[in-house]
């Protein structure tokens, strides 16, 4: 850690040694005495800041003393200057500018301009070289390699010098008469100091040798010409040649002869090869080269009209060629036979046409004759006619004779007036037997009545995928019902169109579809309805309008009103519109009515009488829209179940269960309730079994009590006479026995005995006991009738097996503590003497002793 700031102290000063200063600026400055000299110069230094600058001149290094003497031109610190010549100005700062002026030089100036400058803890001496001569230099002018005629060139004229308080121009001169001016432009940069002008010109072939000169002037006023440099120009370009030509005017008649002399008057290089020209074709016969003169003479004798032209000379160089000027060489001569030209042709009826008689003459002809069919047309006299609006009467064969100063012509080849026009009368023709149906294919003949030239081709509207059987035929496939009318051209150079036709294709209606007029939102039974039948067009238009609900036939009508719309209204309804050619249907509407839950019922599952232990569904069947969301169930006290679902479950069912159910719903329009329905359950085989084994082992101990009884009966007489004596005299009691179910009377005996079977009442068992024969009974108490002992009765002793009988089977028993099913003995002693009243359906009446 100790040596680390002494590292970092070494590292800065190598980093902002002196190799780190920079200095940018031109090395030679030139200039002139009287001129100035602008230094531009920047710099860096390591410690950012100048802190001294002495500006030397010529200025030596003194190494014993260490220390720089010279001539001080400046000198100046971070606050003030000490020194200055006041040519002298230093236009930097302290931190990268050190830019120098000094005005005016001096020839002795010329030297080296030391820049001492020191910063706090470096110093460094750049040097400036100055080079000032008594007179202004020359500027320098640079030409391209290589100069063309009539090629654009850049030329530059140029000085080392450039100072904002001296003001220099540059001008140009070509050959000391053209006068060329351009703004000089000027550079001080750290790069260079330098002044120049640049032109640019096309120069022409009469500028080869000629002198070009760059001037250097003081731009004061009036001017000072300083200096100036001067270089010839090297022009390239192609041989230029003059003609000259006897007879001068060129005019010449048939048979005379005629002299052209063509010579070279500079080339650049020179030239290689000269020859003649005519109408821009080589002659065969190059003429005379004197290559002295650099001349080439040709000489035409004997003139004839095919010599009239246009002569020139050609010369080349490695350049190119040079031509010399035209000469148009005339041979007059009578008119030739004509001939017509006839423009345009074939002529258009109702065009215009100009005819044109043709005829070789020198000079021109000036009088004409023009011929129709070989008959001379009055007042036609000129070498052109225009018909202004041709009709097929000036169809025919036209000629024509020229006339001029030599002499008349002849008349020449006969030429056509051919006139052409476009197909006339174009019609359509429908081939299919009216009416056009939708679907039917209909072919169109397109027809015309003359035509000039013939058809070449058929078009026809509208463009579609229509096949053309044959030229002008047209077949349609399967028309469409909203066919656009269809018309044809007949076509040569020009398209004649037939007026268009209307195929007026019979449709069935389109369209069709089903409005509800009323109301426009939702459908509540009980609204009034109202829908309507539009279709968007049919051909023929006379139609029918029908009506289906979920496909069967409902009304004829374009209405369809509800006065009073009920659920059964709702569904699918259908639209039907006909007219002669066919019968269109709508898409379904749908009729939705809403309404409250109604008709509602409840469906158990798997029926209505279910065995105890099985399962039980019961099913809230309803009719609702929209559907009902919540249900409720009650049972048949009206005691509300607590259960909100469509279904209620009862997975294992007693005979508690049966009884009454319904159930309610509820939709947002209302709530519906339905009528009770009967949940019976009876009892499983098991149930049923043992409780006939109960009866069965219930009549076999009545039967074996019965035979017992017989058998003791005999023995218990005495018994039973002393007993019922006893009894007579002690209390008795009975009850009173509810009736049970009609008996048959025997048609036995009366005094046998019966056994009731416990397995076909459920309720009640019991035995019937009957009295011996011949005995009479005694009438109940209350009686009117005399009450008598009876003589015959045998008092023995009869016993009965009772089953126990159901709660409430008595009207006036009801059993003190809960016993259970057995076999009960009782022992029946006869109530009262008399006659036993007639047996009542009602009330059964048993003497019971205690």
């Amino acid at each position: 850690m100790h040596l680390l700031g002494p590292s970092l102290l070494l590292l800065e000063y190598l980093a902002f040694s002196d190799s780190n200063w920079v200095f940018k600026h031109p090395k030679t400055l030139y200039a002139w005495e009287g001129a100035c000299v602008w230094i531009p110069c920047r710099y860096s230094i390591p410690d950012r800041t100048m802190a001294t600058l002495v500006v030397y001149h010529n200025y030596t290094y003194d190494k014993e003393a260490k220390e720089h003497r010279g001539k001080i031109l400046y000198n100046k610190t971070k606050t003030e200057e000490l020194f200055r010549q006041e040519r002298v100005k230093f236009l930097g700062d302290l931190k990268s500018n050190c830019t120098l002026s000094i005005q005016p030089v001096q020839a002795q100036d010329s030297g080296v301009l030391g820049l001492r400058i020191t910063s706090a803890t470096n110093k460094w001496m750049e040097n400036v070289f100055l080079n000032i001569s008594e007179k202004a230099p020359p500027p320098r002018i640079q030409l391209p390699p290589e100069i063309r005629e009539s090629t654009e060139v850049s030329v530059t004229c140029s000085l080392n010098f450039s100072c904002p308080g001296y003001e220099i121009k540059l001008k140009w001169s070509l050959d000391g008469l053209s006068q060329y001016t351009s703004v000089p432009s000027t550079s001080l940069t750290t790069e260079a100091v330098s002044t120049q002008s640049k032109i640019t010109f096309e120069p022409l072939w009469l500028h080869h040798g000629k002198n070009l000169t760059c001037q250097l002037w003081n731009d004061i006023p009036g001017g000072l010409l300083l200096s100036q440099e001067m270089v010839q120009l090297d022009v390239k370009h192609t041989p230029k040649l003059m003609i000259e030509v006897h007879p001068r005017e060129t005019i010449v008649t048939k048979g005379e002869s005629v002299t052209m002399t063509c010579q070279i008057n500079s080339s650049n290089p020179e030239a290689t090869n000269i020859s003649w020209l005519k109408d821009r074709t080589p002659l065969r016969e190059p003429g005379m080269l004197q290559r002295a003169q650099k001349t080439l003479t040709l000489t035409l004798s004997n003139v004839t009209k095919e010599m009239s032209g246009h002569y020139y000379c050609e010369a080349h160089n490695h350049i190119g060629s040079g031509t010399s000027r035209e000469v148009a060489l005339q041979v007059h001569y009578a008119p030739e036979p004509s001939e017509v030209q006839i423009s345009p042709s074939p002529a258009q009826e109702g065009g215009t046409v100009k005819l044109t008689c043709i005829s070789s003459a020198n000079p021109p002809p000036t009088n004409y004759t023009w011929f129709h069919n070989r008959i001379e047309m009055p007042r036609k006299t000129s070498m052109t006619f225009q018909i202004s609006q041709v009709l097929l009467k000036h169809a025919g064969n036209y000629s024509c004779r020229a006339v001029n100063s030599l002499g008349r012509g002849y008349v020449g080849q006969e030429t056509e007036l051919d006139i052409q026009y476009p197909p006339k009368e174009v019609t359509i023709v429908i081939q299919n037997p009216t009416p056009i149906r939708e679907g039917d294919n209909v072919t169109l003949f397109c027809h015309h009545t003359a035509s000039n030239p013939s058809v070449t081709r058929y078009e026809w509207k509208p463009q579609g995928s229509w096949k053309q059987l044959a030229s002008g035929v047209l077949k349609i496939q399967k028309v469409a019902w909203n066919a656009e009318p269809f018309t044809c051209a007949a076509c040569n150079p020009w398209c004649s169109w037939a007026s268009p036709v209307d195929l007026q294709v019979q449709y069935a209606p389109r369209g069709v579809k089903v409005l509800p007029v009323s109301p426009r939102r939702e459908i509540h039974s009980g609204h009034r309805v109202l829908l309507q039948c539009n279709f968007s067009s049919s051909y023929p238009t006379d139609v029918r309008f029908f009506w289906k609900k979920n496909g069967i036939f409902l009304v004829e009508g374009k209405e369809l009103n509800f006065d009073s719309v009920s659920p059964e209204d709702a569904g699918n309804y259908n639209c039907l519109v006909n007219n002669s050619i066919g019968q269109s249907t709508s898409e379904v509407w749908t009729l939705q009515v809403l309404y409250a839950p109604r008709k509602l019922r409840v469906s158990i599952s798997p029926k209505d009488s279910v065995m105890e232990g099985k399962k039980a569904v019961l099913t809230c069947e309803s009719d609702a829209n929209p559907p009902v969301f919540q249900y409720a169930w009650f049972d048949w006290n009206n005691h509300n179940l607590q259960h909100y679902h469509q279904m209620l479950i009862l997975n294992s069912v007693t005979v508690q269960h049966s009884g009454a159910y319904r159930c309610e719903g509820t939709n947002r329009l209302g709530v519906g309730q339905s009528p009770p329905s009967t949940l019976t359950v009876y009892y499983s085989p098991e149930t049923i079994g043992r409780r006939v084994a109960l009866g069965v082992i219930l009549c076999l101990v009545a039967v074996l009590l019965a035979f017992w009884g017989v058998r003791l009966q005999r023995s218990w007489k005495r018994i039973q006479s002393q007993q019922e004596l006893r009894e007579n005299s002690s209390g008795q009691s009975f009850f009173v026995r509810n009736k049970k179910v009609q008996r048959v009377p025997l048609t036995e005996g009366s005094h046998a005995l019966g056994c009731y079977n416990p397995v076909i009442e459920d309720t009640v068992s019991y035995a019937a006991l009957r009295f011996p024969v011949g005995e009479t009974d005694t009438p109940r108490l209350g009686d009117a009738r005399e009450q008598r002992p009876s003589l015959h009765r045998d008092n023995t002793v009869t016993y009965s097996v009772v089953q126990k009988p159901q709660t409430g089977d008595y009207e006036n028993v009801t059993p003190a503590v809960p016993e259970d099913e057995g076999i009960h003995y009782s022992e029946l002693i006869h109530l009262g003497v008399g006659e036993r009243p007639l047996v009542q359906d009602t009330v059964e009446y048993v003497t019971l002793k205690h």
